[in-house]
This record gives C-alpha cells, sequence and structure tokens, in this order.
C-alpha cells in the first residue's frame, strides 16, 4: 500500500488518498466497447441511485484507491474503526462502506470470479462486477455506528434498511459517468480535471467547500474566508439525489454562478460537481468529505456548522470534533473549522462567534433549512439571508410549484436556532 507520506513527483497538490497516483476504473474505446457486448451476456444486479453514484465515484477516480465494493472484513473494519482490512489497502483510513447489495436469489447464484452486469433502474449498463464474495451484514450495527441511529426515519438509515438482503463484493469496470457530463456541463468534473484546473492556476492550497443547497450569505462568508487562508476555493455541489424539499442541482448551479459572477473575484473559485447521492451522515460523511477531495486535489475541506446533517441527529460541530479522531497520517486534507457565522444587525455584516462582540439578540443565523422554508411557504426572505440575485433565481423556482405540492420543511436541530 502506498503510505499517504508519499507524494507525486511533480504536483505541488496533495497526492490522492492512500496512492501516488489516482485509480479511476472507467473503460474507454475498444475495452468499453467490448465490455458492454460481454455484460449483455451475463446476469444483472439493479443498482440503487446511491450505489450508482458510487459506481461512478470508482470510476473518475474519486474513491482511490478503493477497486470496487467493500467485502466483509473491509464493510466490517470500515464500520467499527474507520479502517479496510483486507488487501493491499490493510489498514487503510476510510469512514464509511461502500457496499453493494443484491437480493438473495442472485447472491445464492453467483460464485467467486462469476462476473456480473451492474444495471441502473433506467435500464443503462453501467459496470461489471467481478464477484469476490457474498455475504450478509448486521444492517442496525451500521447504522448505528455510522449514522449513530438507528431510527428510520432519518434518510440514510432508510438506505441502508432498504437494501436487498446479501452484500456483493468484487473490483468493478465502469463503463458510464450517467448522465453528468451531459446534463451538467462545464459543472461536472472529474479528479483529474479539477487537478489539472489547479495546476493550470498554479494552486497549491485548495479548499473545498461541500454544498446541497444554494449559496446564502453564510455560505458567501465561509468561502471568502477560506480564499483568505488558501490560493482558491472549489465550490463543490453534490449532483445525485436529495431528499424531499431540497432544491434540485439544476436551480442549485445556476443560483451558485450567480452569486460567483456578482460576488467573487475573479480567479479565486472554481463551480464543480460531483456525482454522489447525500447519506446524511454527519460527522462520518464529513470525513468522507474530506476523504474524496483529497483525490480531487484539494488541501482543505471548509467545515461549518451541521455539515452533512439532517434533523437533530447530531450536534452543531459533530462533524469538526470528529477530525480529531484522525490520525495525522491517515488523511491530508484538513478541515477549516468555522464556528456559527450570521449577519449581526450592530456589526452591519457578517460575522463569526470568534469576531463578533454582540450580543445573540443582533444575530441573524442564516441557514439553507431556514432559506428554503421562507421560500417554500411563500414568507418575506430577509435581505441579510441571501443576495437578490440568488434569491430572484429560487423564488422563480419556487413559483413554478403549486404550494400544495412543495414539500413540508421542518425547522429541527442546528438548523432551528
Amino acid at each position: 500500500m502506498q503510505t499517504q507520506s508519499q507524494t507525486q513527483s511533480q504536483s505541488k497538490l496533495v497526492p490522492p488518498h492512500g496512492s501516488a497516483e489516482l485509480k479511476p476504473l472507467l473503460l474507454e474505446g475498444d475495452a468499453r466497447e467490448q465490455a458492454l457486448e460481454l455484460a449483455s451476456t451475463l446476469p444483472t444486479i439493479t443498482l440503487s441511485s446511491r450505489e450508482r453514484g458510487d459506481l461512478i465515484m470508482f470510476g473518475i477516480g474519486g474513491f482511490t484507491p478503493l477497486n470496487g465494493f467493500m467485502n466483509k472484513a473491509d464493510w466490517q473494519g470500515v464500520v467499527d474503526n474507520m479502517r479496510l482490512q483486507s488487501g493491499d489497502n490493510k489498514g487503510l483510513f476510510w469512514p464509511i462502506p461502500i457496499t453493494l447489495s443484491a437480493p438473495k436469489a442472485t447472491a445464492d447464484s453467483l460464485s467467486q470470479g462469476d462476473k456480473v452486469a451492474l444495471v441502473a433502474q433506467d435500464g443503462e449498463v453501467m459496470g461489471i462486477l467481478t464477484v469476490e464474495e457474498t455475504y450478509t451484514i448486521d444492517k442496525e450495527h451500521e447504522c448505528q455506528q455510522v449514522f449513530t441511529t438507528t431510527d428510520p426515519e432519518h434518510p440514510g438509515v432508510q438506505q441502508v434498511l432498504d437494501q436487498d438482503e446479501v452484500n456483493i463484493a468484487g473490483s468493478v469496470e465502469v463503463l458510464s459517468e450517467g448522465e453528468f457530463p451531459t446534463r451538467y456541463p462545464g459543472i461536472y468534473k472529474t479528479p483529474a480535471q479539477t487537478r489539472q484546473i489547479f495546476e493550470e492556476k498554479n494552486w497549491k492550497t485548495v479548499a473545498a467547500f461541500q454544498t446541497r443547497n444554494p449559496m446564502h450569505r453564510s455560505h458567501e462568508y465561509l468561502a471568502k474566508i477560506a480564499i483568505e487562508i488558501c490560493d482558491g476555493v472549489m465550490i463543490h455541489s453534490l449532483l445525485g439525489a436529495l431528499k424531499p424539499g431540497d432544491i434540485p442541482a439544476e436551480v442549485r448551479q445556476e443560483a451558485i454562478k450567480t452569486l460567483i459572477d456578482n460576488y467573487f473575484k475573479q480567479d479565486t473559485v472554481i463551480q464543480a460537481g460531483y456525482p454522489l447521492d447525500m447519506r446524511y451522515a454527519g460527522p462520518r460523511e464529513a470525513l468522507l468529505h474530506a476523504l474524496f477531495r483529497q483525490n480531487y486535489g484539494c488541501s482543505h475541506l471548509i467545515v461549518g456548522r451541521d455539515h452533512a446533517g439532517v434533523g437533530d441527529y447530531y450536534g452543531a460541530f459533530d462533524a469538526q470534533t470528529i477530525f480529531e479522531q484522525v490520525g495525522k497520517d491517515d488523511l491530508i486534507t484538513q478541515p477549516l473549522k468555522i464556528g456559527w457565522t450570521f449577519w449581526c444587525n450592530a456589526c452591519n455584516a457578517m460575522a463569526s462567534d470568534k469576531t463578533c462582540p454582540h450580543d445573540a439578540s443582533e444575530h441573524v443565523k442564516v441557514s439553507g433549512t431556514k432559506l428554503r422554508k421562507a421560500l417554500s411557504e411563500d414568507m418575506e426572505v430577509p435581505e441579510n439571508f441571501s443576495r437578490p440575485e440568488v434569491l430572484e433565481i429560487l423564488r422563480n423556482y419556487y413559483s413554478s410549484i403549486a404550494r400544495e405540492e412543495r414539500a413540508e420543511i421542518k425547522l429541527t436541530g442546528a438548523s432551528a436556532v
């Protein structure tokens, strides 16, 4: 296994996780055509939306150095200790299991070395898996360890509980990136592409800003803090599936581009997107976000309030403190930990709990959930919540949805403060 201390021979950027180079598993050209022909003769496994996103990340090298879906030893090691337990990557830090499930009848029909076509729910052949192992898991144990809850109301828990009965482990050959390159041209980028962009800009330190929301004033403030510290910022949006009530990726991307064009200095920010679904795993997902941003070439991950959280399952800053459990050689990409940020009426500016001397009665705390709730219910949005150009885009989106068809937005946990 390559150690994290190994450096790339010429690049100034952080090396990929656990490897001296990216390991994309996407086939191209004749190799892809031959694999597609083979796939048409194979038994199939239909991927869930989450599994499809994970497979694409294998394809583009986002999950370097993994070569496929985890076996039982790795599942157990990741769930219990956040470490892989087999093969060349034994002992490598990894915070969330990346697994594939199948019905028991399908699993029973497979033997080690068999090949299976991996098919999206729309029928597209996405890849081929070579079976290493089939195994069952304790789903509730995974949920408790990864999400700190077994509550089926938690959307990430529900994903795990909805999995089929048996996990299928094995290496993969990836045949498609799905709709992402054509649906999000200029936004969807592979790790190789972002690294090339950073190199061309001569950036050495890059902070990733993770978002599943349009950017409000607090998000803008966080990104600008990072620009002061690093050479540049990659605003990196999730393009996969979300929960009901979240704003579609196309609308978010338009809003983010408008914000960048109007309120950021040119050549300080890159807008990009990646193909995963949200797991809403809070602290553990923050670690995964840092890990695969290392593969994208980022030296830092901005971690603010309630990173990757949902409801009131996690404390406001649990996603920051979990990084203290990670060894110094486990993860090169480091968190930029930023506390409560808000608009202060007395300061007449954005501020944080470290910089503002005024009483909390002067603070307007902004969250993506509050903004979505106000817009969904046609409430007045304070001008210090979001930039007017962004609000116009979001209001146009909500006006296209009948009031009775809009998902109910509840304020819970840190978003209710």
